[in-house]
């Protein structure tokens, strides 16, 4: 599955549904307390357990939500990532609500690893819990919801009791999220004041003012730097989120399907937007209202965001998919090749509360590889903004002199003193090597990084080089010391 399917993939998984909670006060204040926060009932009623387990902070916002919802019925709740609990917590729990991620290829959350072998791994006496789950996946993968599956497995192998039939959200379908709402609903007796949960997505316009290739000659594909200026002066992100696009397809592309079909070319701002039959023949005979009606809009893109506030605009680094047949990816094609410099693209800003940095000053190893830079440079930026040089990259790409995205960038770094270290690793050079093997050859420098409070943060291939990175994460600080970095926030990641 191509980088760009990846996102793609992640971006529909998150979009749909993070949607439908967006813009609430409630949940924006609880997230100052990110475990086992507890929320006032009515007194004397023991707290209902809202347990969540979250890679990109879906699920987690989906508990705060949860939580509002049976707040407002005056049950008193604790909300808490599962990465603090234990069975001795479970068994006192009485009522819970678990909320929990699928990712990968059936993974559970990075957060989540110790709680899977530690908790999952034994025998808990839970006959006195009652328990509802929801699990969040995307179909289109083997191992779909495979997390929340083994979950409520070993839940009620543990003699717990479910409250209603688990619940499987595919790609935030909004049937399901309304079905988890009526649930919880059921459950604290009261209405939720939020009504529907489809609240529209905010999309705003930000004007292309810069396109850089990064790589000429490059041995991978052309790779570029993007530079969008919001056209209303927006500012809200931070390093580590992400921006949600809503691609175009080439004028080329609409106008050759316009012709074909003999269709009024009004249409054409339209059907940009739109997926559009490999025989537009299939739509003779119908009209227009029948066309977009059968044509559904194309799937957004989700990349990460290379730059701060501070730089004035937002900042991707993207670099060209092509199909089997060698056509542009519809995404990187429109970004890279057919969007006109001045033209203006829709665009939402995403949080991602998983690939933050944490507020204090505390060293930072930063572990990426091609257009991984992207995550990794708005950290770097907002790091020496802040006058924080306790910083350790390691980059990996295919040739030096070919594709070192951003080189002399990240080589200023260096020279100014805003990395404390630099390791790279080109895979199509002597002495080939990937970033894993840089990683692993300074892995007494990683121990003592680590040691001293270190954060790690991964950004870049999921297939390849991230599971590679985090086994030699695992051989240098051994399978507890990985399972305890997940859980206090010490290892983030955001990879595609």
């Amino acid at each position: 599955m191509s980088p760009e399917s990846e996102r793609l993939l992640a971006a529909s998984a998150v979009l749909a549904a993070y949607a439908v909670f967006c813009g609430l006060i409630f949940w924006r204040a609880a997230r100052r307390h990110r475990h086992a926060v507890p929320v006032a009932g009515a007194p004397g009623v023991p707290p209902m357990l809202v347990a969540y387990s979250s890679q990109t902070g879906f699920a987690e916002e989906l508990a705060q939500r949860t939580a509002a919802v049976l707040q407002a019925g005056s049950v008193p709740v604790q909300v808490s990532d599962v990465a603090q609990l234990d069975g001795a917590a479970l068994a006192l729990a009485g009522r819970a609500l678990f909320l929990v991620s699928t990712t990968g290829e059936g993974d559970a959350p990075d957060s989540a690893a110790r709680f899977v072998r530690r908790v999952m791994g034994s025998e808990a006496r839970l006959r006195g819990l009652d328990f509802g789950l929801l699990a969040l996946g995307d179909s289109s993968y083997a191992q779909y919801c495979d997390f929340g599956r083994r979950l409520d497995t070993w839940l009620q192998a543990q003699g717990a009791r479910p409250l209603f039939d688990r619940i499987e959200v595919d790609n935030g379908a909004v049937d399901a999220l309304q079905r988890w709402q009526a649930a919880v609903e059921g459950l604290a007796g009261a209405l939720s004041e939020a009504g529907s949960m489809a609240v529209p997505e905010t999309f705003s316009s930000w004007r292309l003012v810069e396109r850089r290739l990064l790589n000429p000659d490059g041995i991978g594909g052309p790779a570029f730097r993007l530079a969008f200026e919001s056209v209303s002066g927006e500012t809200g992100w931070q390093a580590g989120d992400i921006a949600v696009l809503e691609p175009r397809n080439a004028p080329e592309a609409v106008g050759a399907f316009l012709s074909t079909a003999g269709a009024d070319p009004s249409l054409a701002a339209t059907l940009a937007t739109r997926q559009l039959p490999a025989d537009p023949l299939l739509l003779a005979g119908l009209g227009p209202e029948a066309w977009l009606d059968r044509l559904p809009p194309l799937p957004r893109r989700e990349y990460s965001i290379a730059s701060i506030p501070e730089d004035g605009r937002v900042e991707l680094v993207v670099r060209q998919v092509r199909d089997a047949d060698g056509a542009l990816g519809i995404g990187s094609g429109w970004l890279t090749v057919h969007m006109p410099l001045g033209g203006e693209a829709t665009l939402r800003l995403r949080p991602n509360q998983a690939f933050r940095a944490p507020p204090q000053d505390v060293p930072l190893i930063l572990i990426g590889n091609g257009t991984g830079i992207a995550g990794l440079r708005a950290h770097m930026h907002a790091r020496l903004r802040a006058g924080r040089c306790r910083n350790w990259l390691l980059f990996g790409e295919r040739s030096r002199a070919r594709d070192f995205l951003c080189g002399e960038e990240i080589e200023g770094w260096l020279a100014d003193g805003g990395l404390a270290r630099l390791d790279l690793a080109f895979s199509r050079e002597a002495p080939r090597r990937y970033v894993q093997d840089a990683l692993r050859d300074a892995g007494e420098e990683l121990r003592r990084w680590v040691d001293a409070g270190a954060v790690i943060l991964v950004c870049g291939s999921l297939e390849g080089m991230a599971p590679a990175v985090h086994d030699v994460l695992v051989e240098a600080l051994g399978e507890d010391g990985m399972e305890a970095l997940a859980a206090e926030g010490r290892y983030r990641r955001d990879v595609y």
